[in-house]
């Protein structure tokens, strides 16, 4: 089943959640809203749902308009992010409602309601619990009983809103890859919202990041992470250095650093930001060659699994603006770095931003 999405806004009052979005979903695909809150991924799912009425646009399922369909004609399933499930209820129960609870004409038998119920429980490895209330139950089993509860109905379509935002970091992680095995088994289209960056990355086959109402870039895990089409996109996913740089008809130069900028092959004397990331800057003992690099200072030294985090500062950086650098625990052995060694540190990646001058959080900006 293929969703497409045409050129839905959506106002709450003076707030504009969404600007002209238009989006398509293949069948099959499994496809995460990435962004901030307040950046209009919930309001987009919700209106595919139809728990939410567009102000304009609309949303069509496997080519048929279903804008004005009522959420219960558009066969959705839909996981929240707090379960959602009924306390009084067992959870055999909990699954089986929503066959239950169809007109009679529509509703399946006592023994197919069962076989279908303990089907889908064996599917989310918890048949064993389906005498089982709610509060017996751990966080992550709750989720997936919801996620069950939402499939028993045979929906074409599954959209989950933050399905693992109640959980702690072990089990997020233990369930979001559950939940992608989940998807290649059924191939069920889904759609999933999340502000996790390495989440969506992980379990999704697309990624929509969407900033203030707009998607800023679609594309496959890797597209996204490794060719970002804005700088929003780039601060967004993951830590990021940024480095004042100037362009001039194919060339930019950062400090002494000279690079190629074909892309740029137009500019005529025009400001721009590089974006760089930790584990693309090359650190070195000594300069290789008389190469161009920056001499800069270790400030902090922070040994993370097979990873070391180094916190470097410019020579002559009156700001002190800290470097992010990201190296392999068998490379800073063999440089044997303290605190307050001095080093020499190149970018090895980095793409380039004409004229902008705003930085989110957690980027760091280097003169």
């Amino acid at each position: 089943m293929s969703i497409e999405v045409i050129n839905i806004s959506k106002q709450f009052g003076t707030f504009a959640a969404l600007h002209h979005v238009s989006l398509q979903v293949q069948s099959g695909e499994l496809l995460a809203l990435l962004g901030p809150s307040g950046s209009g991924k919930t309001t987009l799912l919700r209106v595919i749902a139809g728990l939410e009425t567009a102000d304009s646009g609309q949303v069509l399922f496997h080519g048929e308009d279903a804008t004005d369909q009522h959420v219960r004609e558009r066969q959705v399933g839909f996981v929240f992010q707090h379960y959602a499930l009924f306390r009084n209820m067992t959870i055999f129960e909990n699954v089986a409602f929503g066959l239950r609870v169809r007109p009679k004409k529509f509703r399946p038998s006592n023994a197919e309601i069962h076989s279908r119920v303990m089907k889908l429980l064996q599917l989310v490895q918890l048949d064993w619990l389906a005498d089982r209330y709610p509060h017996q139950l751990s966080g992550g089993q709750r989720q997936r009983i919801a996620l069950a509860r939402s499939l028993a109905v045979e929906p074409k379509v599954l959209l989950l809103d933050e399905p693992f935002g109640a959980l702690d970091a072990k089990v997020r992680k233990e369930l979001r890859s559950w939940l992608r095995r989940l998807h290649d088994d059924m191939h069920i289209t889904s759609v999933f919202v999340t502000h996790d960056q390495e989440e969506a990355l992980e379990v999704a086959d697309r990624v929509v990041v969407m900033n203030e109402g707009r998607i800023e870039q679609i594309g496959t895990p890797d597209e996204v992470y490794e060719q970002p089409a804005s700088p929003f996109v780039y601060e967004f996913l993951g830590n990021v250095n940024l480095f004042h740089s100037r362009l001039h008809q194919g060339r930019a130069w950062i400090g002494d650093i000279e690079v190629d900028a074909p892309e740029h092959a137009e500019a005529e004397e025009l400001a721009a930001v590089a974006y760089v990331r930790p584990h693309e800057i090359e650190v070195e003992r000594t300069t290789q060659n008389g190469e161009a690099t920056f001499a800069a200072r270790v400030i902090h030294v922070l040994s993370v699994g097979p990873i070391v985090r180094l916190e470097l500062v410019r020579q002559n950086d009156e700001e002190k603006t800290p470097i992010q650098v990201e190296i392999s625990k068998e490379r800073f052995r063999e440089l044997q770095l303290v605190k307050g060694d001095e080093v020499f540190i190149k970018p090895r990646r980095l793409d380039l931003f004409p004229n902008h001058k705003n930085k989110t959080d957690g980027a760091a900006q280097a003169q």
